[in-house]
C-alpha cells in the first residue's frame, strides 16, 4: 500500500517504541507494513504453520484459538480495533513458542508488518524488542486467565463473567452474540450456554431476544462472578 500519514500515525500512536527508531528503522517498517483486508470467516493465522508478523487491527474483530488434537477449539481471546497480534509473528522472538490460530470475526481490516522485518527490528532495536516480549507477556496471562477459567470455574460462573466482561466491553447491558457465538468464545458446548441462560432468565438476570441477551440485574451477575451467597 501507499505509505500514508494515516499509518504512521497509527505506529506513533500503538508502538511506544517508535520514538526509539532510527529514520532508517521507521523507514524499515513502513516498508514492510501494509493494510490487509480479511472477509468473515477467513483463517488469518495458521498456527505452528504460519507466521505472518504483528497485526495492528483497524477495524473488525479476529479470534485468538488454541485446537486440540481432536480438532477442538477453545478461544484464547479476540482482537479488536486498535488492539496488537503479537503471537502471530511469534517466530521473530525467542522462546516464545505458544502457537494459535487466528480467524476473522466479521469484515476485518489490519495494519501488517511481516514477520521478516520485525525480526530485523527486534534484534537491532531494544525497545522494539521488549514492546514484543511485552505483548507477547500480555496476550499469555490473557490465555492463562481463559485457562482458569476453563479449569477450575463451573459453567454458570464463567457466563456471568462473560456477560459482564462484554458488556464492559461494549459499553451496554445488551450483549448481541448468539448462544453458539458465546460458547464458542467459552470454550463450552451450545447445550451448556442455552440452559444457563434459561437459568438466567428465570431468576430475572437477563433478558433474551433474538441473537441477544440483555442484562436485568447486574450486582447478581457480579455476584456469581465473584462466587459470593446469594
Amino acid at each position: 500500500m501507499p505509505k500514508t500519514q494515516t499509518a504512521t500515525d497509527l505506529f506513533i500512536r500503538h508502538f511506544n517504541f517508535w520514538k526509539h527508531l532510527s529514520d532508517e528503522e521507521k523507514d524499515l517498517v513502513n516498508r514492510h507494513t501494509d493494510t490487509v483486508h480479511y472477509e468473515k470467516g477467513e483463517h488469518v493465522h495458521e498456527g505452528p504453520f504460519d507466521c505472518i508478523g504483528v497485526l495492528l487491527v483497524k477495524k473488525g474483530q479476529l479470534r485468538v484459538y488454541t485446537l486440540s488434537e481432536d480438532g477442538r477449539d477453545v478461544t484464547l481471546y479476540r482482537l479488536f480495533p486498535d488492539d496488537i497480534g503479537i503471537l502471530s509473528a511469534s517466530c521473530a522472538l525467542q522462546s516464545v513458542t505458544f502457537d494459535v490460530y487466528i480467524d476473522a470475526e466479521e469484515d476485518t481490516e489490519v495494519l501488517l508488518m511481516d514477520a521478516a522485518a520485525f525480526r530485523k527490528l527486534a534484534a537491532q532495536n531494544i525497545y522494539a524488542r521488549c514492546f514484543g516480549y511485552e505483548m507477547a507477556s500480555l496476550r499469555l496471562s490473557e490465555m492463562l486467565w481463559k485457562l482458569q477459567q476453563i479449569l477450575f470455574l463451573s459453567a454458570d460462573r464463567r457466563l456471568a463473567i462473560f456477560l459482564i466482561e462484554e458488556s464492559e466491553a461494549e459499553q451496554t447491558d445488551t450483549i448481541r452474540l448468539t448462544h453458539e457465538q458465546i460458547a464458542r468464545y467459552m470454550g463450552t458446548a451450545r447445550e451448556v450456554v442455552s440452559r444457563l441462560v434459561k437459568y438466567f432468565h428465570q431468576e430475572g438476570w437477563v433478558e433474551t431476544g433474538r441473537g441477544c441477551i440483555r442484562i436485568k440485574d447486574r450486582e447478581a451477575l457480579q455476584n456469581l462472578a465473584d462466587n459470593k451467597k446469594k
